[in-house]
């Protein structure tokens, strides 16, 4: 694996950041929730970042599928509050039952 650079490392530690909050958030406001996970290319950033929040089961899943635009609009901001702007919020963050290693 190739070692990061200093911007790099700098994107990561910010983006990780908002993340975390955004996980503590939705633990603890929504019923079912694990874990929030993210991936991301760092040569096409931010536009290849996507945030997944993953919940128990298809219950789970189904009942805050509603509230899927309020929690897209939060990961933006805590993304802008750490200055980086998403041009399209709703293609980075998905709810999913899938974990990351599966």
């Amino acid at each position: 694996m190739k070692k990061l650079s200093a911007v790099q490392l700098k994107q990561q530690a910010a983006v990780m950041a908002a993340v975390t909050t955004l996980e503590q958030q939705a633990q603890s406001e929504l019923t079912g929730m694990l874990q929030c996970w993210f991936s991301l290319e760092y040569e096409a950033f931010p536009g290849s970042l996507l945030v997944r929040l993953q919940f128990t089961d298809d219950a789970a899943l189904e009942s805050a599928q509603p509230n899927l635009l309020h929690w897209q609009k939060k990961l933006s901001g805590l993304l802008l509050k750490k200055g980086i702007v998403l041009k399209e919020m709703r293609r980075h963050l998905v709810m999913t039952t899938q974990g990351p290693d599966d």
